[in-house]
């Protein structure tokens, strides 16, 4: 019973806890980045300038990589603490930038979605890739 209670049995499955939050901040990401993709370039860039960028086409560029590549990436548990890196500062800049202030919540285009973006990223970059990433097999970390 204690073992129950204090979930110790779920201790072997550890492991596995950065691969699941990898798949899915990888697909959210990388979606997010495809779809700007092909909403194309321009439309992007106008987003970006909306938002005070200068150079908006340039920085849609590197939106669009970071966001599409850095979720493959860590789809792939690929130079995971550096995605994570990137898309740490792609959060950061949707929070302040463009969520925080409609509030809270989602329904209103609040931060809640992107808070959780950027706390998976945040560990991500922390804990790296895991003992299930190419990471961990091409560099045994």
């Amino acid at each position: 019973m204690q073992k129950f209670m204090t979930c110790s049995y779920m201790d072997g499955w550890r492991n596995y806890a950065p691969t699941v939050l990898r798949l899915a901040t990888g697909i959210i990401f990388a979606l997010h980045g495809w779809q700007k993709l092909e909403g194309g370039l321009p439309a992007t860039a106008g987003f970006v300038g909306s938002l005070g960028f200068p150079m908006p086409e340039f920085f849609a560029v590197l939106l669009i990589a970071a966001e599409l590549g850095g979720g493959i990436l860590l789809i792939l548990g690929l130079l995971t603490r550096w995605a994570a890196k990137a898309l740490v500062v792609v959060s950061l800049a949707a929070l302040f930038l463009v969520h925080l202030k409609n509030g809270f919540f989602l329904a209103t285009g609040g931060y809640e979605f992107i808070l959780l973006l950027l706390a998976a990223s945040v560990s991500l970059m922390l804990t790296g890739g895991g003992k299930w990433s190419l990471d961990h097999m091409l560099w045994k970390r």
